[in-house]
């Protein structure tokens, strides 16, 4: 299973991957490793079954001579606790930014250009500090966190156009909106209402992509044709686009709890716990922007 999350479908969360000490081969000495469905396979033995004290006279007695303990089986690999502090710490970082472009790039006349270019420029860096991220084999903190700072600011402007501007009190509504679906999605995914399997995530990167392809044409015809393209972002067509972006990105989260779960059932290795930030921060940052939009739809046609 993969998710639509570019993080998590090229790393461990997906059937072929291989890290050093998870290979498919069967380990010398020890049994054959169990396949099946487990991206993160691992030996279905005991791994630390040669003892290193085997040849040790008291090795049957090593808690009476003080002979150090087994290394636990799961020195390394990714908690739940690892994901939630990482993506605690990324989303700090893009909350801290958003606050501070909304305080220090004013929108008023006369600086509203300054202040959406900036926004702009912020948002082309932290797309492409995205893909970088995104095709490397490593996680990097260091650039998950820039791309937050940068994806911050960008938010941070966007939220105050759109409230000073547009609707007020428009940021706050988005925000309450994104946690209540990331709390819905989640009760529902742990009480078993929402089933992720080939079939659900077919639908869903099929829907994604339709959608993702009529906005980019819409964003042609506005940028060639001027005005609101075909329509798809204003108006009452405008209002359908905006909740079925809402609907794809409680999907995406469902995805994206998929992965995690899954991750941190078959052992993955703890720096897998950054790229599960980096993923669930895209789909948040999606939910929120589909908010906003749908939020100014509503009140620009009062």
């Amino acid at each position: 299973m993969r998710s639509r999350n570019p993080v998590f479908s090229r790393r461990g969360f997906s059937r072929d991957n291989g890290y050093a000490g998870f290979s498919t081969a069967p380990q010398a000495g020890g049994p054959a490793v169990a396949t099946q469905g487990n991206p993160y396979a691992q030996p279905t033995g005991n791994p630390y079954a040669q003892n290193p004290y085997a040849q040790n006279p008291y090795a049957q007695q090593g808690q009476q001579y003080g002979a150090p303990p087994q290394a636990p089986a799961t020195t390394g690999r990714m908690t739940i606790d690892d994901v939630i502090m990482r993506t605690a710490s990324t989303l700090g970082v893009l909350v801290l930014a958003a606050a501070l472009s909304w305080a220090l790039l004013p929108v008023d006349d006369a600086n509203i250009g300054r202040s959406y270019g900036i926004g702009i420029g912020a948002a082309l860096i932290g797309m492409v500090l995205a893909f970088v991220q995104s095709f490397k084999r490593k996680a990097s903190p260091a650039l998950i966190l820039t791309y937050a700072a940068f994806e911050g600011v960008f938010l941070g402007v966007v939220s105050n156009i759109v409230d000073n501007r547009v609707a007020d009190g428009a940021a706050m509504q988005a925000v309450l909106g994104t946690m209540a679906v990331f709390a819905g999605v989640l009760v529902a995914y742990k009480a078993g209402w929402i089933r992720v399997n080939r079939r659900f995530y077919g639908f869903v990167m099929a829907a994604a992509l339709g959608f993702i392809l009529l906005m980019a044409v819409n964003l042609l015809f506005a940028v060639f044709g001027g005005g609101d393209g075909l329509g798809f972002r204003s108006g009452a067509l405008g209002v359908v686009f905006g909740i079925i972006g809402i609907i794809l990105g409680a999907c995406f989260l469902a995805l994206d709890f998929k992965q995690v779960e899954d991750g941190i059932a078959y052992g993955a290795p703890r720096e897998e716990a950054w790229f599960a930030a980096f993923g669930l921060t895209l789909t948040l940052v999606w939910i929120y922007l589909e908010f906003l939009r749908l939020i100014s739809i509503l009140n620009s046609s009062d």
